[in-house]
């Protein structure tokens, strides 16, 4: 457990690479395995072995993964728009279902494992100041995750990159390039709340033809009520990246922000990653690191303080705790474009860091 506003420090046990960047990851039951979804396949990796098996693929990238272990299978989804469950024991593939016509952003499962989502959406300008286009097809779809049924599609401002599940099942939050997040009752599909920040889009001091930046992750809070947002903060020079590190914390019922990270404790850098920890009394944010001395960090709840802080040295995609309260990261550090012995250089990464107060 830990205390509310005691430092952390924020030790790495355990690392290897994968072939190819790891956009996401889930453990699978008992903690021992991990699937991982690639820019070349879905992996099936033996953590403390550091072995690992491609046991399945994409049309394109692969962008998400999570496990159903009553329903004995994983599920991954694409940039093709398609969602994959494979059967834990042989890894064979069970069921394809079409989600989307363009890409699927990102995927959650409910914790009661009922209820898959999957979100998509491609920024086109709509009018001479570029405002986002309607949407060519539903958002966000909500599936039955035993048989691939779409239940909702419901709608939203395209592109939409972010989606989570509260933990109760009873809710479903997504968030958009231009800031807004609108929250949904999982069973009757009705929209339920939301809000809208301009804090995380941005055209730039220096303009771009297109609006960059928004909702790259998103977590409810124990609360419920609450919802955990990340992603940059205003930039300066859109092409450099060089917006705040930054996440918020809203009131989704109210509409209302509550806090969020301050401004001295953090760099520039696009945020993707966002984790609650076990104890419910913190959580997690991490991405890419354009300046500053880290791109994730552990923050109280309550007081929004940092805690504790690493400088991976790569762009994290994916952060888990486990039932010990160890923390996975994973991502990829760059793309080799020299090849060695005929192959490129194994670019994607995964951690697993201890957490405990920091002596003195």
């Amino acid at each position: 457990m830990i205390a509310p506003m005691q430092q952390q420090k924020l030790s790495r046990i355990h690392d290897f690479k994968l072939p190819t960047a790891i956009l996401g990851a889930c453990y699978l039951e008992g903690e021992k395995e991990l699937v991982a979804a690639c820019m070349d396949g879905v992996y099936r990796v033996q953590i403390e072995e550091k072995t690992y098996q491609r046991v399945g693929a994409h049309d394109s990238y692969v962008s998400s993964v999570v496990n159903l272990p009553g329903h004995g299978a994983f599920v991954s989804a694409g940039y093709d728009g398609n969602l994959k469950w494979f059967s834990v024991t042989d890894n064979s593939l069970v069921r394809e279902v079409r989600v989307h016509e363009f890409w699927s952003w990102d995927m959650a499962a409910s914790k009661d494992q009922r209820w898959l989502a999957s979100v998509t959406g491609q920024y086109l300008p709509g009018d001479y100041r570029y405002a986002p286009a309607q949407e060519k097809e539903p958002s966000v779809q909500i599936l039955d995750a035993s048989d691939g049924r779409i239940v909702h599609s419901l709608p939203h401002v395209p592109s939409v990159q972010a989606v989570a599940f509260s933990s109760d099942s009873k809710r479903i939050a997504a968030g958009n390039l231009m800031g807004e997040v609108r929250v949904w009752d999982v069973v009757t599909g009705q929209q339920v709340g939301g809000f809208q920040t301009k804090d995380l889009t941005s055209w730039g001091i220096i303009k771009s033809h297109c609006y960059l930046g928004g909702v790259f992750g998103i977590e409810f809070t124990p609360s419920e009520s609450e919802l955990l947002i990340c992603g940059m903060g205003d930039m300066r020079d859109p092409m450099a990246g060089n917006g705040k590190q930054l996440w918020q914390r809203w009131d989704w019922k109210e509409g209302k922000k509550i806090s969020q990270v301050p401004d001295k404790q953090s760099g520039e850098g696009l945020m993707e990653a966002l984790t609650m920890h076990p104890s419910g009394s913190s959580f997690m944010m991490g991405g890419r690191l354009r300046g500053g001395d880290w791109n994730a960090a552990l923050f109280d709840l309550q007081s929004g303080e940092r805690l504790g802080t690493v400088k991976s040295g790569y762009r994290i995609t994916q952060m888990v705790f486990n039932a010990r309260e160890e923390l996975l990261i994973v991502g990829g550090q760059g793309q080799p474009d020299k090849m060695k012995e005929d192959r490129f250089p194994d670019f994607g990464r995964i951690e697993l860091y201890k957490i405990e107060p920091q002596a003195g």
